[in-house]
């Protein structure tokens, strides 16, 4: 190769991993950081071995998908604590609310009125107008008990 920054491979790769390192500043979605820890082992590995390009870009393929697998797990493993862990779990949010059967339930179907929308639903025989208790939700569609006495306006 000839005299300057592209001679240097391990310069190029260092620049990639900035690069990408601040990619996943401006766009976060956890995963650039990642190509950009595997950019930064092979420059690193590359400044120190001599390496053909054939051989580089393997190293940077083996160390992206390394990095990748072993970032993930360490997220599925990391839990973040959270005022509300519910936050992001709409449906998970519905147990114990008030709902309003605007369809008639059956235990395989009917829909409740929920907040300003209708959700599927299903359990004991309930007619049209009748308020429900949220018990579950299971894929989507609630999972509802009667009401005896209500103890406050429907949500």
């Amino acid at each position: 190769m000839g005299d300057g920054f592209f001679s240097e491979t391990h310069y190029v790769w260092l620049t990639l991993a900035v690069l990408l390192g601040l990619a996943e500043l401006m766009v976060p979605g956890v995963f650039l950081i990642w190509l950009a820890a595997a950019a930064a082992v092979t420059g690193i590995a590359s400044l120190f071995i001599d390496m053909t390009l054939t051989g580089q870009l393997t190293l940077f393929g083996i160390s992206s998908v390394a990095s990748v697998w072993l970032g993930r797990r360490w997220y599925l493993n990391s839990k973040v604590k959270n005022e509300d862990p519910l936050l992001n779990d709409r449906s998970a949010r519905l147990i114990g609310k008030t709902v309003t059967v605007v369809e008639p339930i059956t235990p395989t179907g009917g829909r409740a009125k929920v907040a300003d929308g209708e959700w599927p639903a299903k359990g004991p025989a309930m007619e049209s107008g009748t308020l429900a208790k949220v018990i579950a939700v299971n894929g989507g569609i609630l999972e509802l008990e009667a009401v005896e006495a209500l103890e406050g306006p429907a949500d």
